[in-house]
């Protein structure tokens, strides 16, 4: 009887001195079940700057268990990732970040809880090691989810989690640019939960996700799986027409009541420029709508893949609307 695969999925920008001690540790970890599991290590380098695609490479050497992915350029973490979804063959994929702050050591924590039966399970980490700005940010993130997916508000949902290998599948249905992967999973589950880890600090380096970075995800996820902001535009387009109606009927009513008021051109001028930025940013949210339409009937890929280092038997087939490089 066959052990049970387990796929590590590891997104790597900017990882250079970390992502060889998370491979380590992830190997160690599976090693300390007594052979209870098989696993791989599905590491993607996301166009990173520095040398981490050299790293890898020579890793590659000495663990058979990694899947080496190497992407044209940087795509973004989320797309990333679903290049890493494309290449796992596990009952039970992995994800964790390259700079050591989610603990491998402790997976099977989250890897216990999916065999217990549920779908996903995500990290929850009692204390977060990072600064005060990246903390409102995930706040701020939950709150969005909650409102934008139905995300519920008790579930903590972050990079760090373990899942069903149908799941991945159904995340690979998604064929269009600017993949949310938190969207793209939770739309397929029913169980879920958190268990609690430790978040540890940054070993070394710093974060890339800049605040330019974070908004567009941020954007990304919001346009991708919901349409509310367009109903919002709708609501808000509304409320300012009745607002302009009862401030017309107002000044009508001023004006015979008090034949000699003078005419306000001030506030004027001051609600003429309200109601042009009110309009103006409402037309920017269905821009936003329309260029990712066209950017997916334009077959526009989530990534492209330059090569694959596999040592496995036979690589998984790539789900449609993703790309080699110098594939047409």
């Amino acid at each position: 009887m066959s052990k049970p695969l387990l796929s590590f999925v590891v997104p790597c920008y900017r990882s250079a001195g970390t992502v060889a001690d998370v491979v380590r540790e992830i190997a160690d970890t599976v090693a300390a079940r007594a052979g209870a599991f098989d696993h791989e290590i599905v590491l993607v380098n996301d166009g990173s700057p520095d040398n981490v695609a050299d790293v890898i490479a020579g890793l590659c050497q000495t663990y058979p268990q990694i899947v080496f992915v190497n992407l044209s350029r940087n795509f973004g973490q989320h797309s990333a990732i679903m290049a890493g979804f494309a290449h796992v063959k596990g009952d039970i994929v992995i994800c964790l970040d390259d700079d050591g702050q989610t603990p491998a050591d402790e997976c099977f924590k989250l890897i216990d809880k999916v065999r217990e039966g549920y779908d996903i399970v995500y990290a929850e980490y009692p204390k977060r090691r990072q600064n005060a700005f990246r903390n409102i940010g995930s706040r701020f993130n939950a709150a969005s989810n909650h409102f934008f997916f139905g995300q519920p508000r008790d579930l903590k949902v972050n990079s760090y989690f373990a899942c069903q290998r149908f799941v991945v599948d159904s995340a690979l249905q998604y064929p269009n640019p600017f993949p949310f992967v938190t969207g793209l999973l939770f739309q397929s589950v029913s169980r879920y939960c958190n268990v609690s880890v430790t978040h540890r600090a940054r070993a070394s380096g710093r974060s890339g996700y800049s605040l330019k970075k974070l908004i567009s995800l941020w954007t990304n996820g919001v346009t991708a799986f919901s349409i509310k902001p367009l109903r919002f535009a709708n609501y808000i387009g509304w409320l300012t027409a009745v607002f302009g109606f009862v401030f017309a009927l107002v000044t009508v009513v001023r004006k015979l009541v008090t034949p000699d008021i003078e005419a306000g051109w001030s506030s004027t001028i001051a609600v003429l420029l309200v109601l042009g930025g009110i309009i103006i940013a409402l037309m920017g949210v269905v821009g936003e709508y329309i260029g990712r339409i066209y950017l997916s009937i334009n077959r526009c890929p989530q990534y492209v893949v330059r090569n694959v280092i596999d040592r496995r038997e036979a690589a998984p087939p790539r789900p449609a609307g993703n790309r080699e490089e110098g594939a047409p």
